[in-house]
């Protein structure tokens, strides 16, 4: 690629709280040298005009679900239980060509806002198989953005998985959710294995990695599979912890402990270990979380999209857990806008109590969306900041765009002000990703052409899968919401009933 002279834009230093003028020196795809403007570039190097921009690290996304995007805006009001009652007529009948689809959709209105990488958990029923992770994995490559994808899976359904839940169904319903049963935990265990085999795209933009679910919807044979898996493979571990009341009642019922504390228990925790939400984590399960050197992938917008509630960000940082900033999957928070996400981060901190020094400073809250995203997903030594002998994945925002007008504090900006608008050029891996506010080498009309045939054929593919949920809504709408009435010794909703 050779050598690429970045000139006259204004770097920002989230730690410091300060975007300096400076050029930015990149050699193939690393940053070689950061100086004043002028600095000197080796003959021939392509030059790239930032006058007028600032210059910030490409936001990691910690957590969300790629097949998720052909299933934007569906569904209003489900709190996570009725979304995972969903999943039937959500993913139903979808081929490669349609998981490809998805995440290529994702991964372009991710860089087209500011995100150079994810964390990816995808899901194909009935298990992953060899060519889907190829599909996903060439998505996110064939677009130059850097994924670490995660085949999700589990041994146990949702309707085996909560307590009391299947003996609630009336006997026809209870029949058609057992005909939905997951593949044995060998052959999905296999199935993970060959396709980790088979693996051929360059893991600095794309890896794998392994994600149980949701730890009691997986067997403790299943989850301690699938950490051999990741500990044979070197690759992450990620699941969903303590997302909602549901889950943690459930817990106590399952294990007679918190799920934390279970998977502590196994053995499995440790740095390669990325909780998604913990929202309803306890004092406890953060401290052996951050003993272990572990991760939370908090997802504010989804965590109230979907009703789970308001997670405790600043006992997690107290305790030493490493925090990312996710979106989560579009069934689940809409859209993948890692601005939106960081935002709501803050916001969300702000409205837990009065003690206003508990809550998130903006630059916490950009650093959990950078650095701390970028340990989750195991790039931490390479992406999330901006310095020599770092990746050259940068995004440029335009400062005469209104966001930006008057520049007062670029930390504060970034996290308040700023919602994907000014965003006019996205470099990863010194590579133009997006320029003049378009993606590099995709045709959107096209794209859209193919989304649109997709949501068609899909739609009417799943009669019967909507017909399913419509029967089931009633009863899983009821049980579940008694589960989370259960008194629990943690309190994480926006209000308290009376």
């Amino acid at each position: 690629m050779g050598y690429t002279i970045v000139r006259g834009g204004r770097v920002l230093d989230i730690a410091a709280g300060a975007a300096t003028p400076a050029d930015i020196l990149v050699e193939d795809d690393t940053i070689r040298e950061i100086g004043p403007p002028g600095l000197a570039a080796p003959e021939g190097a392509a030059a790239i005009d930032a006058s007028r921009r600032l210059i910030h690290p490409g936001l990691v996304n910690a957590h969300t679900h790629s097949h998720g995007n052909l299933g934007k805006g569906m569904g209003d009001r489900w709190p996570l239980e009725l979304l995972l009652t969903a999943a039937p007529m959500l993913t139903g009948y979808r081929g490669l060509d349609d998981l490809r689809l998805s995440a290529q959709i994702g991964a372009v209105e991710m860089m087209l806002k500011g995100c150079t990488a994810c964390y990816d958990l995808f899901f194909e029923w009935p298990v992953p198989t060899r060519d889907g992770l190829a599909a996903v994995a060439s998505a996110y490559a064939d677009l130059g953005m850097r994924a670490v994808i995660a085949p999700m899976v589990a041994d146990r359904t949702f309707f085996e998985a909560i307590p009391g839940l299947a003996d609630a169904l009336p006997p026809a319903l209870r029949e058609k959710v057992g005909g939905l049963r997951l593949a044995p935990r060998d052959e999905t265990l296999a199935a993970i294995r060959a396709g980790f085999d088979a693996w051929n795209v360059d893991r600095e933009l794309v890896r794998p990695a392994v994600a149980p679910t949701i730890p009691h919807h997986c067997s403790d044979e299943f989850i301690l599979g699938c950490a051999g898996i990741a500990r044979d493979f070197a690759v992450g571990l990620h699941s969903h912890v303590a997302e909602s009341k549901v889950q943690a009642v459930a817990s106590l019922k399952v294990y007679g402990m918190t799920q934390t504390a279970h998977l502590d228990a196994l053995g499995v925790l440790g740095p390669h270990f990325t909780v998604a939400h913990g929202v309803w984590l306890d004092p406890d399960d953060m401290a052996r979380l951050g003993d272990h050197g572990a991760s939370v992938a908090h997802n504010p917008g989804s965590n109230m999209r979907i009703g789970s509630g308001l997670a405790d960000t600043r006992a997690m940082l107290e305790r030493r857990v490493n925090l990312g900033i996710g979106t989560d999957g579009a069934t689940c928070a809409d859209n993948q806008n890692m601005y939106e996400a960081m935002r709501l981060a803050s916001l969300v901190s702000k409205v837990q109590g009065p003690e206003w020094q508990r809550w998130l400073t903006t630059r916490e809250a950009a650093l959990a969306a950078t650095e701390g995203s970028a340990r989750a997903l195991g790039f931490g030594d390479k992406i999330g900041r901006i310095a020599p002998g770092w990746k050259a994945d940068l995004v440029m925002l335009d400062l005469d765009h209104p966001n930006w007008l008057p520049l007062n504090d670029p930390v504060n900006q970034l996290v308040h002000a700023e919602d994907g608008t000014a965003v006019d050029s996205v470099m990863i891996g010194g590579r133009l990703v997006v320029q003049n506010r378009k993606p590099v080498g995709v045709d959107l009309g096209r794209l859209r052409e193919r989304a649109e045939a997709a949501r068609e054929r899909l739609y009417a593919a799943n009669a019967d899968n909507r017909a399913l949920y419509a029967a089931l809504e009633p009863v899983v709408g009821s049980y579940c919401p008694g589960l989370a009435r259960m008194p629990y010794h943690v309190h994480r909703y926006g209000a308290r009933a009376e």
